[in-house]
């Protein structure tokens, strides 16, 4: 897959419920290899990997490219001893809201406590319908980057957060 990723990030309320209207929920498991001008992550999803290339968003965070190709658990196994910092480890619910998928990411480790929504749309205007559980939008807010947690992890910066957050 590749071409462009618009996307839109918000906060999860504390204590909502997006588990039990979840059609699926996986592991995620991810890493990123340091490359200049672009973001390269490693990450293995159950029984699947894959290396994804971004390039860095000119409008914000709304938008960039991205290439995306499924790789062998084996090679993502190597590719991950390349990677920096660690790696973001999480369970992903898929949520349906209308005519669109929100992907809640529950962090664990040093991010344990983070709850964010992602939806990814069409086109930068498209509308959607938000679910209850959708609160503060951090869209383009560099903390919020998985490569930004494996740095600057949720447990640091947590405080800075309203309670209804963390």
């Amino acid at each position: 897959m590749s071409g462009l990723e618009i996307e839109r990030k918000f906060l999860v309320k504390k204590g909502a419920d997006y588990k039990s209207v979840a059609r699926s929920c996986s592991h995620i498991r991810q890493g990123y290899i340091p490359a200049e001008g672009a973001t390269v992550r490693v990450r293995t999803r159950d029984d699947k990997a894959f290396l994804t290339i971004k390039s860095k968003s000119k409008d914000g965070g709304l938008s960039r490219y991205e290439f995306e190709k499924e790789i062998t658990l084996e090679e993502a196994a190597e590719l991950l001893k390349l990677c920096r910092g660690g790696v973001v480890d999480k369970r992903r619910y898929l949520v349906e809201a209308g005519k669109h998928t929100f992907e809640v990411d529950e962090f664990f480790g040093e991010n344990e406590g983070l709850v964010m929504a992602e939806v990814e749309l069409s086109a930068e205007n498209e509308t959607f319908e938000k679910p209850g559980f959708i609160g503060k939008e951090v869209t383009g807010d560099r903390r919020f980057y998985n490569s930004h947690l494996l740095k600057y992890p949720f447990s640091i910066w947590k405080d800075s957060l309203p309670e209804e957050y963390r």
